[in-house]
């Protein structure tokens, strides 16, 4: 997802920050799955990075539910997310499948919060929460996003 445009309202900030809400849904489940059925296939240091990014998309989460919750707006509940993923989502199960799939969500991640930090800065519109909070948030939470990518390539690579 890119955003081209910048952000005209508090509704499409909204939504935007509930869509953060779902991909960092998507994310903890993806992982936590992960780390339970692989966790006999890898070894520890792999299956602390699958249950350390469960967590930081949990801590995600909330911190991006805090600012809704402060523009009053509704969230999609996790355990409904998580279902949906349980039932339509198949990884591949092997050590490189996990490996480039728990990649590739921590790259979407930094890319959707790197575009929205963007996207707030080219609007003008004055929103119903403290935009140097909001902005703060969001650059911590990519920044750790970017920490995922380099951890989760550091591992691909000590492993070629």
């Amino acid at each position: 997802m890119s955003l081209q445009r910048p952000i005209g309202s508090d509704h499409q900030l909204a939504r935007l920050l509930q869509i953060g809400v779902v991909l960092e849904e998507v994310v903890e489940a993806r992982a936590d799955k992960h780390a339970q059925v692989t966790a006999a296939d890898l070894d520890e240091e792999v299956v602390t990075l699958f249950e350390h990014a469960a967590e930081e998309s949990a801590e995600h989460r909330d911190r991006l539910e805090a600012l809704i919750d402060d523009m009053d707006a509704d969230t999609v509940p996790f355990e409904e997310i998580k279902r949906l993923v349980e039932a339509q989502y198949e990884a591949d199960d092997d050590f490189d499948g996990v490996l480039y799939d728990q990649l590739c969500n921590e790259e979407t991640a930094y890319k959707f919060y790197d575009d929205l930090i963007g996207a707030i800065a080219a609007s003008n519109t004055e929103f119903s929460i403290d935009r140097n909070r909001l902005v703060d948030t969001l650059r911590s939470i990519r920044d750790e996003e970017a920490d995922g990518v380099e951890e989760v390539t550091r591992l691909m690579e000590a492993r070629e």
